[in-house]
């Protein structure tokens, strides 16, 4: 039986040759993930790199990754470096346009891979393409954001993806960066049952 190290490294070598649509022309690195991938209670699962991520093999590290990490820390306590961050595909569609559904399906074993080996306590989507394509809806962000939901068998949590929250700089109460600081309490609540569940 393969050891979980090398089923990961297996897995990003398979990323990393993949030719299975045509996001692979156009990018300069994948971008595979990064985060704890052992005893691993949260993964966040965005959308596409852009292309500070392109650049860099990294998720989330341009402006919207800062503000990512700004909310989950000042918003919830939550360390990013405790959190698997990943995206539903690992490389950047051109001009940061969202994923095509080809595109998604071509990369979906890559992430359903990465959920089975993290097997986490919450799968965290961010934005409209992970949430839709894991859940299999039609329903948008908006409907589904601060829901507790069930993917296979693990919570499952939509938020607004920070990139979203950029276009948006109102704090009123019931703006998105309102319902996003609402949503991150509502994860470190979670994350908090979970931990005095281990005790």
């Amino acid at each position: 039986m393969m050891d979980i190290k090398t089923a990961w490294e297996e897995l990003r070598h398979r990323v990393e040759n993949c030719r299975k649509c045509g996001l692979c022309e156009t990018r300069h690195n994948i971008v595979f993930g990064e985060g704890p991938v052992e005893n691993c209670r949260v993964v966040l699962v965005g959308e596409g790199p852009g292309a500070d991520e392109d650049a860099t093999g990294r998720p989330f590290v341009g402006k919207a990754g800062q503000l990512l990490t700004d909310i989950l820390e000042k918003g919830g306590n939550i360390p990013r470096e405790t959190l698997y961050i990943t995206n539903m595909v690992k490389c950047r569609p051109p001009n940061n346009r969202d994923p095509m559904r080809e595109e998604c399906s071509a990369c979906s074993e890559y992430l359903e891979a990465q959920l089975l080996l993290l097997h986490p306590d919450i799968v965290v989507t961010l934005g409209n393409v992970p949430t839709k394509w894991l859940l299999k809806t039609g329903q948008g962000i908006t409907n589904l954001r601060g829901k507790w939901l069930n993917w296979r068998g693990i919570k499952l949590f939509p938020m607004f993806h920070p990139s979203y929250l950029l276009r948006y700089s109102s704090k009123a109460e019931g703006s998105p960066k309102y319902l996003t600081w609402v949503d991150v309490r509502a994860l470190k609540s979670e994350i908090d049952k979970l931990k005095q569940q281990e005790r």
